[in-house]
């Protein structure tokens, strides 16, 4: 894991704190202006140095700043960047950059939906899930389901369009898999 996917997993468990999640989500209902201690630990019905370590560490996190005088206001922007450097450090993520028509059918690094059949998508999807499996020889099944799983959870689906486009050759028996045609 690259140290960007490190800090962004550690804002987002940070933020499983109870106590740190209640006062970011208070902060955003307060808007642009913010709160100060007192208020927010009223409104939360907390005790006020609970409340201030909370405050710290959504400050020192990047999801909120202070004003150094007790006022606090949410920076939502925090989040938006533990969101896309998470979308970074998915496998799938640099090869996906190469099919913004696909964007839509991923979320996240993972496969969401399939493109309908007849659309110039279906084609590409293969071609991207070709290219991301980066196959060299021949692989049996259950490697290959380990591959796509990185970026599917309907991994018998994602094969089987990859054998009906041509981007993914199998044996008779079914067992062992390929690569098939090349990229133009």
């Amino acid at each position: 894991m690259s140290l960007e996917a490190a800090r962004a997993a550690d804002v987002l468990t940070q933020l499983s704190g109870e106590t740190r999640l209640l006062a970011l989500a208070e902060l955003v209902r307060c808007g642009g202006n913010g709160a100060s201690l007192g208020e927010l630990s009223y409104r939360l019905d907390l005790p006020l140095p609970k409340v201030g370590d909370a405050c710290a560490r959504l400050v020192a996190l990047g999801v909120a700043v202070g004003s150094g005088n007790g006022f606090y206001r949410a920076r939502l922007e925090g989040l938006r960047e533990a969101a896309a450097a998470v979308e970074r450090a998915q496998p799938i993520a640099a090869l996906l950059g190469e099919y913004p028509q696909l964007r839509g059918n991923f979320s996240h690094g993972r496969l969401t939906s399939m493109p309908p059949t007849l659309s110039d998508r279906y084609e590409l999807l293969g071609e991207l899930l070709s290219r991301f499996l980066a196959l060299d020889g021949l692989y049996d099944e259950d490697e290959i389901n380990k591959r796509l799983a990185e970026v599917t959870d309907d991994v018998a689906a994602v094969r089987r369009m990859l054998v009906d486009t041509g981007w993914l050759e199998r044996d008779r028996a079914g067992t062992t898999y390929g690569p098939g045609r090349s990229r133009l």
